[in-house]
């Protein structure tokens, strides 16, 4: 995967709470976003039982300090609009200029989600060159948080909102920013973006050390942290062996040769990026959250925990933001030629997670290439996204999911498969990705037809079906698709998958 180079190890941005004058977080700056019709928290720093006056649009709160300099206010619910100015006096004054009302989305997730408006090298955004250009809306604004791991809890960041033009969108998230451009025009409303990612970065990264250590089921995310520190033991070594391979080359006229990819250590440290890219964004009011990851969850030594490990982030964010039942809307992740991988897994692992209300999946298997982990079509994935934002949480009354797996009943020889969100069921292309298998689990190539919003598969290999599975292959395309367009995401029968 490829990832941005981190700025620190530890953040420690408030280690003593002595602060002379009235400090804001980061999050509060100018440019900024306040979530509408909710309230709206103002918090920060100050001297010790400080007394302070929040003054914000037609509002005023007065609130004070306590022993350590901490303060924090609540404003009532505004509705959409702005610029406004932000100012709070007390022993002495600090204002925010240019602060609207609207929506606030976090972005997070590993590279897809990463992946920037600009591209990568070696794996390009569809129409980037235009889409960049284009990129100039007054309504978005933008703030990105930079790589960071810690080993404790943090309380602010070390950057600020920006306008949306292409010097600022060009390095941000192509999936929110298509994601917003698009909400924003249907809503007739400001969105701010938070893009919080990290490339080639496992789940258990991105959660509270509360949460991994209230359960065994999550313990083998601290097994994986020690296996791959014992590996550190020779990165050195390792690493001067590649200096002196890609010398060699070099000298020869020869091409660099491809090395194993390695991860940072940092970013892979158990609840480290939840630490310092997540935990300080929780005081602030959002709209909901957008999260692309399970590639790197793929791996042999990851992927037997994801079924409980991502409904577990889910519910440790939204117990962490303290705003209810929080949407959550996640992608499915795509597909890519990875044999020593376990794509299939994961992709059910994230349709399961459907069970918790408040979340929506969007199917990116159509749009993926099997040659590159990175697919250039971003913008279909922002749009499934912004659909299923429209539905789920704006309340168009729209279809914005795809087919999904509702039950499998029996027929002589044969299976039919039960869906929701299957009106107009179609195939585009050859209905090859069903596979059937009796008890043994031994799946095999499926005959599959539609029959109004099912589908019957069978095969004469196996006489007593059992189970079915769809488009299980780590490049699995898939053809099934629903009346609205969007195509039905890999799933099995299986209580629990064999692999």
């Amino acid at each position: 995967m490829l990832f941005r180079k981190p700025i620190l190890f530890l953040l420690f941005f408030v280690t003593s709470y002595a602060y002379a004058d009235i400090t804001l977080p980061a999050i509060l700056s100018d440019h900024a976003v306040l979530q509408r019709n909710a309230p709206i928290h103002i918090w920060g720093w100050s001297k010790p039982s400080a007394e302070l006056k929040i003054n914000f649009h037609e509002q005023t709160v007065i609130v004070t300090a306590n022993s350590v300099g901490e303060w924090s206010g609540w404003l009532a619910p505004e509705h959409a609009g702005g610029p406004f100015i932000l100012k709070i006096d007390g022993d002495g004054s600090v204002s925010r200029t240019d602060i609207l009302i609207g929506d606030v989305w976090l972005a997070s997730g590993q590279s897809n989600m990463e992946f920037p408006l600009k591209g990568w090298g070696g794996a390009p955004l569809n129409n980037a060159e235009k889409e960049l250009a284009e990129s100039t809306h007054s309504r978005l604004r933008l703030l990105y948080v930079p790589h960071v791991s810690a080993l404790t809890p943090q309380t602010d960041i070390r950057s600020t909102w920006t306008k949306c033009i292409p010097a600022t969108s060009a390095n941000f998230s192509a999936v929110a920013y298509f994601f917003g451009r698009e909400i924003s025009e249907k809503e007739n409303v400001p969105v701010g973006l938070i893009d919080s990612t990290w490339g080639g970065t496992p789940a258990d990264s991105w959660i509270s050390m509360d949460t991994l250590g209230s359960s065994p089921a999550f313990w083998s995310a601290f097994h994986t942290r020690a296996i791959f520190a014992d590996g550190e033991s020779r990165r050195q070594e390792l690493n001067s062996i590649y200096q002196l391979q890609d010398s060699a080359a070099k000298a020869a006229g020869k091409p660099i040769p491809t090395h194993e990819w390695h991860p940072d250590q940092i970013s892979w440290l158990p609840a480290g990026l939840y630490n310092a890219m997540i935990a300080p964004l929780t005081q602030y009011s959002i709209k909901g959250i957008l999260w692309y990851q399970g590639e790197t969850n793929s791996q042999p030594d990851r992927y037997h925990d994801y079924t409980t490990l991502f409904p577990a982030l889910i519910q440790d964010w939204r117990t962490r933001f303290a705003q209810g039942d929080l949407p959550f809307i996640y992608a499915q992740i795509s597909s890519v030629y990875s044999p020593q991988e376990h794509w299939g897994v994961i992709r059910d692992a994230q349709r399961r997670a459907l069970g918790l209300r408040n979340t929506a999946m969007v199917v990116t298997i159509d749009v993926g290439n099997p040659l590159n982990v990175h697919p250039g079509d971003k913008q279909t994935v922002g749009a499934r996204m912004a659909l299923a934002a429209r539905g789920m949480v704006y309340g168009e009354k729209i279809e914005f999911a795809s087919p999904t797996l509702r039950q499998v009943t029996n027929m002589p020889r044969a299976l039919r498969v039960w869906f929701d969100h299957a009106q107009g069921l179609i195939s585009r292309g050859t209905l090859d990705a069903f596979e059937i298998a009796g008890e043994d689990r031994n799946f095999v190539p499926a005959n599959a037809t539609i029959e109004n919003e099912t589908v019957i598969v069978s095969s004469p290999k196996v006489t007593f079906p059992v189970y079915v599975r769809y488009a299980w292959a780590n490049d699995a395309k898939g053809s099934l698709y629903n009346a609205a367009g969007l195509p039905a995401g890999t799933f099995t029968s299986e209580d629990v998958p064999k692999e």
